[in-house]
């Protein structure tokens, strides 16, 4: 990284805004300044440090370099209401919420992947969607190698991807079972704890909901093929943190196990947990907290030719949302690209 220091903004302090914050810090982003906004003036507390929680406005990011939106997966509002101006303003805007990352003019980027898209970015970027974070993290390394001619997901997605809320309440239906009670479902339309919703998003054409449509618009954007057929069921599980996916690939090329293997032991940001005889793959509660995708269960689907099976596992909040954010500030920082064309 340069030697210079930059004003940061972190808007919205929910799960994914207070990730970014301790990230910001643990990594030692070159702060000048840390400014939080949300809807309303508060303290708030994270990891023992108190932060002044200022209301958001467009005046708010004047003189900011760089602002990280921590909008909640699928919650409209603060990047549409303030993110370009905040780009007109002078300010880069790197928005972890959905509202524009199939706009053309924004560049969806996960960094280990296709970070030159940041060249050429207008000042705003968007993170992708959690759950094509943690799948691409493992697929476009072995599609670089053998090409994915067809992807089919079925997903395991922890509750604190809807927010603290959710978290809560996956808590709370665990303590009313244990006390023979019943705690009556506010966040989701059933029960989350001993159950799971195969339903996350909205629905769309034919039956699809929006979370399952994101996975294959964003895997088309973002390694720049719209050839590979996509398929997913996007599952809600009553875990507390860290998403997982079950992958069946279809390659042009014929790829091995043990070539497969080999090419993600040496892909940036990637894992791999995958010896069966040691009880060694990947799990939420293995990859909550860390920085890596980890990835396992690497074995051949022989219904189809040059096919694979994978089992992938990433921190939702982390890789999923605020780390892949701040790596794209890292990014940015270090290639000198902080800066409105």
């Amino acid at each position: 990284m340069n030697n210079k220091s930059y004003k940061v903004a972190v808007v919205g302090i929910g799960a994914v805004g207070r990730e970014m914050v301790r990230l910001l810090l643990q990594r030692d982003f070159p702060l000048e300044e840390l400014k939080i906004l949300a809807r309303r003036a508060r303290t708030e507390k994270i990891d023992g440090r108190e932060y002044e929680v200022v209301p958001a406005s467009a005046d708010a990011f004047d003189e900011i370099d760089i602002a990280f939106f921590a909008g909640t997966e699928g919650a409209r509002g603060a990047s549409r209401l303030y993110g370009w101006e905040a780009v007109r303003r002078g300010c880069v805007v790197i928005d972890n919420g959905d509202d524009f990352r199939m706009d053309q003019r924004v560049p969806l980027v996960i960094p280990e992947i296709n970070a030159d898209a940041l060249k050429a970015h207008h000042g705003f970027i968007a993170n992708p969607n959690c759950t094509t974070i943690v799948a691409l993290m493992a697929l476009a390394p072995l599609h670089r190698a053998a090409g994915i001619r067809r992807i089919v997901a079925a997903t395991y997605q922890a509750v604190s991807g809807s927010g603290s809320a959710a978290v809560r309440e996956l808590e709370d239906e665990c303590r009313a079972w244990c006390n023979s009670s019943v705690h009556e479902p506010e966040v989701y339309p059933h029960p989350i704890a001993f159950n799971v919703i195969p339903r996350i998003g909205g629905e769309v054409d034919s039956g699809m909901t929006s979370e399952e449509l994101k996975l294959r618009r964003e895997t088309h954007k973002i390694l720049d093929d719209t050839s590979i057929r996509v398929s997913a069921t996007c599952v809600r599980v009553p875990v507390f943190n860290g998403h997982s996916e079950a992958l069946n690939v279809k390659f042009i090329k014929p790829l091995t196990p043990d070539q497969a293997r080999d090419i993600l032991a040496q892909a940036p940001g990637v894992k791999v947990l995958d010896e069966l005889s040691s009880e060694s793959y990947p799990t939420p509660l293995a990859c909550s907290g860390k920085e890596s995708v980890l990835v396992g269960r690497i074995r051949r689907d022989d219904t189809v030719a040059n096919g694979l099976n994978l089992f992938v596992c990433g921190d939702n909040l982390w890789k999923g949302a605020a780390l892949n954010a701040v790596q794209i500030g890292e990014y940015l920082v270090r290639e000198n690209l902080v800066r409105v064309p």
